[in-house]
């Protein structure tokens, strides 16, 4: 059955015939896209459906024409078919890894119930309704119902690595009823049918009832064991297949992700097309030359070069013209450059690999690429959206204070007045304490002690109301494992108190309260979710909090309440809404007993890591579920919020008018204010009617904090252009207590509406939309499991490691693959364009000026190593210096270094380059003679002149453009120089042209005509012609770096680092709109008197200021760089 038509399942026990009604899939699981039979059709068929293969088989198709192609064949096919061996062999690869992982898994053993006996069968052999059993240490086969196992109540204990990273374990229960299945017959004659959801990705959820004997049973999450978990402690269980093979909740969450495809992506598809376009109206305007050629010239040579009647007409052959040329300037289009960019990717993502200085010792975890695609991308991160806990923070939780009846306890652990650290409370009177705990305030102990009820009663409740497994190993050890850290943070403190929770059945939770068991009964689990309420007692510390409250029922009144959550926990619909209620309608009147505060502290560097991307002029935002005031708290502790900074904006309305209102009233109050300090006249309020401008020259620094609530309201069409245009306003933003739909949300409206690229890091299963909703996504292997990095495009440890990822690898992956694309682009102009110039000296007859071997090889032998020796080492300042001057990151943002003006360049520099190439040759050949005095005129002589000449300036080229020499630059440069005169000796050589004469025919030629100093002269003058017009070019960062005047501003090279840029305001024309010169120029805004494109570099150029910057480090550059006053100016 289709998953997408498949409303609901019924599945049957021991029902085989009853099952295959439904069609459902079975356990066999397929991976891999091709077979031995397809691999070759269909690889082909994908590959050709890329624009440009497709246009070379064209090409190549044209060539087989003799009437209109004057290159033979194998000039297109080869460089074609070495294209796509490359690429197939690649995809044949990874596929016959897939292969063998589908084996490997298809053919695991399993025990199936099968006519009342248990039997092998492998995995891929499993079908929906099968009953199952399991053994310890063995990897469920498919998602199963749990029916019976060996612990008591039917518990088993399952490790889920393999989905979410977690390696805790977790314990899932079965129901009662049928926790005594556990005899073959009985299970061989249990016919229950499984009501339930459609197949779904959802991990964490599971709706469905069990129907058997006349009676219901709900069924959830906590019933079922997925596809990919281990069984641990456990000797056994038995289990339903529910769900089989591709329809397990694993392997639907194994579908493709969204492809992610970077802003170079997107600039060489588009340029490609353009020159497609150029390749057109090159052909175009060579075929009416040769209409015009023939019409008034061609026909008087006619007597020596005889035509065909069919080409006598100069209209067709015009038109076949154009075909020709189409064929021989088809170099122009970049065959090689996609595979050549995948290499060099590749090559980038084992740097990030290999940096042994993101790699985190104390856990053994190195940084990982999980993607080669998006590299380049991380030199133009412009926003990044952060969790809090477990990414700015270590998630590991510390129990710091409580408050108890009004009391609190927990001391600071210096005594200010004494310089002397309070003693640690003494557990030795526990046996069962845990040694690592610490606490700073014995009256705590001394409250326990006198047996204050209040005080009991609160411990009492952290030991009671929790998911904790504990594992007691040997008498006294306990160890617990908890899917939260701040669960086990919370029954770690009660058991060092004295109330020890030792163990727990589905019915029964027992402790040990001051040396004393008791059991518990356990009548019922509310679930906790971010919707019930937390207080803040000690969150303006920074302390996560919880509020611990009870209430007394009537037992008449909970029977009945009991009844409706039984009764609600049977739907399939809306199940959590309904329980929902449920809860609500209980925790009423709740008497509140106190409060905990959890200590989460920051990671190692995330201040620094801060202010040097806040250099960078990266905006982060902290999007985090934490209550406002912890919230802010951490803000203020990593250096996002300052007590200097004019305004903390915080949104808090309950409804969409007061969020309007608060949102309006911030905005107002940021442009009006300015407007006031910079106001000088009255022309000078017409220079900021339109805000938007404005925003562009805010030099004040500005807070926004907003709550959940507020930010639904806020994410509202009518009003989330006003949110983002005041969070871009701000310098620091944080949205706290919001969901991880918010989360993404908050992501996608950046992305939507700024043209900007978005990073987003985390560490939970929480964070894992917004992580896939970003440009680019980064998971933190922390406490929370794995599920952030599974989803994620590159990974590590700690936060800190993202300023290396951005600013060293991100910014020398941009540098290369702009220079790469340059050099690419460059060369194949240069190479083919000499072409259109000797079309008007040869009749516009198609011929080539090259001979044919060195058309093929020029692009895959003669310049393809240098450039990606270029595009895999060069760096043009080391790591050191990029994480010192960290303004040099700026660049990639204003996407400076290629763009659509870079590619015109260096297409005009292409172009010039042929123009060179051909002409200098051609007026020297007009004069120079040999040393016999014999004239130096034949066609093949000069097309090696110009093919020498070519392949030196292009070497002389990339090592105009390589920044950092490395043995591999000279070996691939100077080898292929080398590699080039071998290949063209040997091709023009006597032994050959004995084997192919007809292959080779130019005997001799490049033996006797490079003997000539003339020629070599005609080389060195066009080689140094060309080097005096290169010279004359200045890059993209000489001319965007250079230092420009700044008019005068209270704030430093820090606060200017931050404002946003004018790139928005150059291309839209907006600063164009007045002509009014104001007399004194205000604070942070560029005189109107300069020039449009001065006003563009005030922002790009801020990297000239970075000799003063150098003189601090950005440790403590937020606080140095306060006092620095107009140091960048000329």
């Amino acid at each position: 059955m289709d998953d997408a038509t498949e409303q609901e399942r019924r599945v049957k026990a021991n029902a085989q015939d009853y099952n295959d009604k439904f069609s459902y899939a079975g356990n066999h699981i397929k991976t891999s896209k091709y077979n031995i039979f397809t691999f070759l059709p269909v690889n082909l068929f994908e590959q050709f459906q890329r624009v440009a293969n497709a246009y070379f088989v064209v090409l190549l198709i044209l060539q087989l024409i003799p009437a209109i192609s004057s290159l033979s064949w194998f000039t297109t096919i080869v460089p074609l078919v070495l294209v796509l061996v490359i690429t197939a062999v690649k995809d044949a690869t990874d596929d016959y890894f897939r292969h063998k992982s589908d084996e490997q898994v298809n053919n695991r053993p399993s025990q199936v119930l099968i006519g009342g006996s248990l039997q092998n069968e492998k995995w891929m052999n499993l079908q929906v309704g099968d009953i199952i059993k399991l053994e310890n240490n063995q990897i469920v086969a498919a998602d199963i119902l749990l029916l019976s196992s060996s612990e008591p109540y039917g518990l088993c204990y399952i490790e889920t690595a393999e989905l979410d990273g977690e390696t805790n374990l977790k314990v899932r229960q079965a129901l009662s009823v049928t926790s005594d299945l556990s005899d073959i017959s009985k299970l061989y004659d249990f016919d229950g049918e499984v009501i339930c959801e459609p197949p779904n990705n959802k991990l964490d959820r599971f709706t469905g009832t069990l129907y058997w004997r006349d009676m219901k049973y709900p069924l959830d999450n906590d019933k079922m064991l997925l596809r990919g978990c281990v069984l641990r402690n456990t000797k056994w269980c038995f289990g339903m297949v529910v769900f089989a093979g591709l329809q397990t909740k694993l392997m639907q969450n194994c579908g493709r992700t969204t492809f992610k495809r970077t802003s170079i992506d997107k600039l060489m598809n588009t340029l490609v097309l353009w020159i497609f376009g150029f390749l057109i109206c090159m052909g175009v305007i060579l075929a009416i030359g040769n209409t015009i050629w023939e019409s008034r010239i061609g026909r008087n040579f006619q007597v020596y070069l005889p035509q065909d009647g069919f080409l006598s007409n100069a209209v067709l052959s015009g038109f076949l013209t154009f075909w020709s040329y189409i064929i021989i300037l088809n170099t122009v289009v970049p065959i090689s450059l996609y595979v050549s960019v995948e290499v060099l990717r590749l090559g980038h993502s084992y740097f990030i690999n290999w940096d042994r200085k993101m790699y985190y010792s104390q856990k053994d975890i190195p940084a990982e690429a999980r993607t080669t695609t998006l590299n380049e991308e991380l030199g133009q991160v412009e926003f990044i959206f952060s969790d809090k806990t477990g990414t700015l923070t270590q998630n590991i939780m510390v129990f710091k204070k409580c408050s108890i009846n009004g009391k609190t306890y927990g001391m600071v652990e210096l005594i200010f007045c004494s310089n002397e650290r309070t003693a640690c409370v003494d557990f030795s009177f526990n046996p069962l304490c845990d040694t690592r705990f610490k606490f700073y305030d014995n009256s705590l102990v001394e409250a326990i002690q006198l047996e204050d009820p209040s005080v009991q009663e609160f411990f009492r409740l952290l030991a009671l109301c929790h998911t904790v497994m504990p594992e007691e190993k040997c008498e006294g050890r306990l160890l617990y494992q908890a899917q939260s850290p701040d669960e086990g943070a919370l029954v770690t403190a009660a058991r060092n108190f004295g109330f020890v929770f030792r163990a727990r059945t589905p019915e029964t939770i027992t402790l040990c309260e001051t040396g004393q068991a008791v059991t518990y009964q356990l009548l019922a689990i509310l679930d906790f979710n971010n919707v019930r309420k937390r207080m803040s007692e000690f969150a303006g510390e920074g302390l996560r909090t919880l509020a611990l409250a009870y209430r007394d029922l009537d037992e008449e009144y909970f029977e009945v309440w009991r009844k409706k959550l039984l009764f609600t926990s049977t739907l399939i619909e809306n199940r959590e809404g309904q329980l929902a209620v449920l809860y609500e309608e209980i925790e009423q009147g709740l008497k509140l007993l106190g409060a905990t505060a959890i200590e989460d502290k920051l990671q190692e560097g995330v201040p620094e890591t801060i202010a040097r991307l806040s250099l960078a002029d990266i905006k982060i935002w902290v999007l985090t579920g934490d209550k406002l005031e912890t919230a802010m708290n951490i803000g203020y502790s990593c250096g996002m919020l300052r007590d200097d900074m004019n305004e903390v904006f915080v949104i808090s309305g309950y409804t969409l008018l007061e969020v309007q209102q608060q949102l309006r009233s911030a905005k107002e109050h940021v442009l009006g204010l300015s407007r006031l300090s910079s106001a000088g006249d009255v022309e000078k309020s017409d220079v900021f009617a339109d805000d938007s401008v404005f925003e562009e020259t805010i030099i004040s620094e500005y807070a926004l904090v907003i709550n959940g609530h507020s930010l639904a309201h806020a994410l509202e069409p009518q009003l989330e252009h006003t949110l983002l245009d005041l969070a871009c306003l701000c310098k620091a933003v944080i949205c706290c207590r919001v969901t991880p739909m918010q989360k993404a949300q908050v992501v996608e409206l950046v992305k939507r509406h700024k043209r900007a690229v978005t990073l987003a890091i985390g560490d939970g299963a929480n964070d894992v939309s917004m992580i896939k909703t970003a440009h680019i996504g980064v998971g933190i292997s922390g406490q929370e499991g794995m599920q952030a990095v599974l989803a994620s495009d590159y990974s590590f440890a700690q936060f800190r490691y993202l300023q290396r990822l951005l600013l060293v690898h991100g910014r020398w992956s941009y540098f290369r693959m702009c220079n790469f694309l340059w050099y690419f682009f460059y060369k194949n102009f240069a190479f083919t364009l000499v072409h259109f110039w000797f079309a008007f000296f040869c009749g516009f007859s198609a011929q080539t000026v090259y001979d044919q071997w060195f058309i093929t090889l020029f692009n895959i032998v003669y310049t393809s190593l240098p450039v990606l020796a270029m595009g895999l080492f060069d760096q043009d300042v080391s790591d050191q210096n990029s994480l010192q001057y960290p303004s040099l990151y700026k660049p990639g943002q204003l996407n400076l270094l290629f763009n659509k003006r870079q590619f015109f360049l260096c297409t005009l520099q292409g172009m010039g380059t042929s123009f060179l190439l051909f002409f200098i040759p051609y007026g020297a050949f007009s004069l120079v003679m040999k040393e016999d005095v014999s004239h130096v005129s034949d066609q093949q002589a000069f097309a090696v002149t110009i093919a020498t000449s070519l392949v030196i300036i292009v070497s002389v080229q990339i090592g105009l453009k390589t920044y950092y020499w490395t043995a591999v630059n000279h070996v691939f440069i100077w080898g292929s120089l080398v590699i080039y005169f071998a290949i063209l000796f040997a091709v023009q050589s006597d032994g050959i042209f004995g084997i192919f004469p007809n292959q080779f025919p130019f005997v001799g030629t490049a033996r006797n005509f490079l003997m000539e100093k003339n020629v070599w002269l005609v080389i060195l003058l066009t080689t140094v012609r060309y080097l005096q017009q290169a010279s004359k070019r200045q890059g993209p960062q000489e001319r965007n770096l250079r230092r420009v005047r700044r008019t005068s501003s209270r704030r430093s090279a820090y606060a200017f680092s931050h404002q946003q840029g004018y790139g928005e305001l150059i291309t839209s024309g907006k600063n164009m709109r007045t002509t009014v010169v104001p007399s004194n120029p205000s604070p942070g805004r560029v005189p109107h008197n300069s020039t449009w494109i001065d006003n563009m570099l005030k922002r790009k150029s801020e990297v000239a200021c970075i000799s003063d910057e150098s003189k601090r480090s950005p440790e403590n550059s937020s606080r140095a760089l306060q006092t620095q006053k107009n140091q960048c100016t000329d």
